[in-house]
């Protein structure tokens, strides 16, 4: 048994919670919205006021928010993890965030004498809820390593990617798949439907060909049942495309296919669909028919 600390419970993260209180861990948490975590506490989480209450006396603590701002906070603001977590402690940030950020969290927890690592996931809500979320890591690697079965409890494909920031610059490569993967689901949907094709019966056909991918096996399902729920949202998911872009420009990299996809996911969000699921861009082309 290992004490852990979470903090933010959201789609993802409650799920990750229940299984690592599934597989016997004692976790405390924290989370802005209290109400959100009962049925956790019911399955015999502990909870905690601030993050600087949870992360007292862990030996892991895991951080799973919404912003870069949001990371920065709870780690170093006033009730922040830094200001209680112990010594030989390791955090870790799942959050998707800025590969700069993770450095600077790297540089000030290793003044502490605490371990820092960065490990966004990739899989939504099904691979939390499967317990099969490819993690991809950044920071020390015997670190890493040390805490590799927790990793196993939610994830299944766990990957080292480098020192500080490796993980999240991983992560934007994921972002920008997925962003030109999304365009290419939805054209090939409103094509089919357009042409009087039964589009379950294409959906046979293509996910398992070249065209194959996570997107079209999971997603486009749930687009032609009208399942716009979020099993990751709009308004995180533009707040990724930025950074990849912002991180891009520091590059002198073009990324003309992302700020494609952005400006197509920012006019969903001036719509009033930031809450709903990625596959939501199906509406971008749905609104222009």
């Amino acid at each position: 048994m290992t004490t852990i600390a979470f903090i933010g419970t959201g789609v993802m993260g409650a799920s990750i919670v229940k299984h690592l209180l599934k597989a016997g861990h004692d976790v405390t948490l924290y989370s802005r919205t209290k109400a959100k975590s009962l049925p956790l506490l019911e399955l015999g989480a502990k909870w905690a006021d601030s993050p600087a209450q949870a992360a007292m006396n862990k030996e892991v603590i895991f951080t799973m928010v919404g912003y870069p701002q949001d990371v920065e906070e709870v780690y170093c603001g006033v009730n922040g993890i830094f200001s209680t977590a112990k010594k030989g402690a390791i955090v870790v940030d799942m959050t998707t965030s800025e590969p700069t950020l993770a450095k600077k969290l790297y540089a000030v927890a290793s003044e502490k004498g605490i371990h820092s690592i960065d490990a966004p996931v990739s899989g939504g809500d099904i691979g939390a809820q499967n317990g099969t979320l490819s993690i991809m890591i950044g920071g020390a690697q015997h670190v890493v390593e040390s805490i590799r079965p927790i990793f196993e409890v939610f994830g299944g494909n766990i990957v080292y990617q480098g020192q500080a920031g490796a993980g999240q610059h991983t992560k934007m490569c994921n972002q920008i798949a997925i962003a030109g993967g999304m365009i290419g689901t939805c054209e090939a949907i409103i094509y089919g439907l357009k042409a009087g094709l039964t589009m379950e019966e294409v959906l046979k056909s293509i996910s398992s060909g070249a065209a194959g991918s996570w997107s079209l096996s999971n997603l486009a399902p749930r687009i032609l049942k009208q399942d716009l729920e979020p099993g990751f949202y709009i308004k995180h998911f533009i707040k990724d495309m930025k950074i990849a872009l912002d991180e891009a420009e520091k590059m002198s990299l073009q990324l003309p296919g992302l700020q494609l996809a952005k400006k197509m996911y920012d006019i969903l969000l001036t719509e009033g669909y930031g809450e709903k699921g990625t596959q939501a861009l199906i509406k971008y082309y749905e609104n222009k028919i």
